[in-house]
């Protein structure tokens, strides 16, 4: 499958616009580096908005689903640097869903991808389910201008840390689709027909949001023990 671990971290947010060039900054030559150097991060991509909110969508993939709960990880999130202090309390709106992998189908990770994400109607998570899994995954890979589809389902709560407190509470993504491909149109197209807000509501979805992404940044765990670490930066 495409995905490469069996779990994924899902990161949905805005930040204030007079921040957002320090933050890509940061966030390419000192966080993504910091999170992939942990045990179990195998790749981080970060994902600018082309239509819809909010602006950033950044996806961790890992190895299992506990290392979202390792000691290595909560170690971090609880000793933020002090270019990470700097730039958190710039973060609104922060989604964090810690991840199942239900499925992921496909080859490879397209350049442009629509992101849907929901919750399950009281009741009708397992037909909801069940029509992702018979219906979705699967066939829209095969289509021109897509790739691959990717399922994530909420199956860990995020707890409190120091990450957090800086930033604001997190608010919770109980289930995201992330279609991928080449073409944007084709993309944009799913919104208005297969993944449009009526037909995942008429089968058993709720608080639907979709928005269409490109890719802006990624980096492997591989990559990381093959260069040296930036200097980092703290507050001026």
């Amino acid at each position: 499958m495409p995905l490469l671990g069996s779990a994924a971290m899902l990161l949905c947010f805005d930040v204030d616009p007079g921040a957002i060039g320090e933050h890509d900054e940061w966030h390419t030559h000192e966080h993504l580096p910091e999170r992939l150097s942990i045990p179990g991060f195998l790749r981080g991509t970060r994902w600018v908005a082309l239509q819809g909110e909010p602006r950033y969508v950044v996806l961790y993939e890992v190895e299992r689903l506990d290392t979202l709960a390792s000691p290595a990880y909560l170690e971090r999130l609880n000793a933020p640097t002090p270019w990470t202090q700097r730039i958190m309390p710039h973060y609104r709106g922060m989604r964090r869903g810690l991840c199942s992998v239900q499925g992921s189908r496909g080859f490879g990770m397209g350049h442009a991808a629509l992101l849907v994400r929901f919750s399950p109607e009281a009741g009708a998570a397992a037909s909801l389910r069940r029509w992702l899994a018979e219906d979705i995954l699967s066939e829209l890979p095969t289509r021109r201008g897509l790739g691959s589809t990717h399922w994530l389902e909420a199956a860990l709560p995020a707890g409190m840390t120091k990450e957090q407190r800086i930033r604001g509470i997190d608010a919770r993504i109980d289930g995201a689709l992330l279609v991928t491909g080449y073409d944007e149109h084709a993309l944009a197209a799913l919104a208005h027909e297969d993944l449009s807000c009526e037909r995942l509501q008429a089968h058993g979805a709720r608080a639907v949001v979709t928005a269409l992404y490109r890719t802006d940044y990624t980096l492997t765990a591989g990559e990381i023990a093959t260069i040296a670490p930036l200097p980092t930066k703290g507050p001026t």
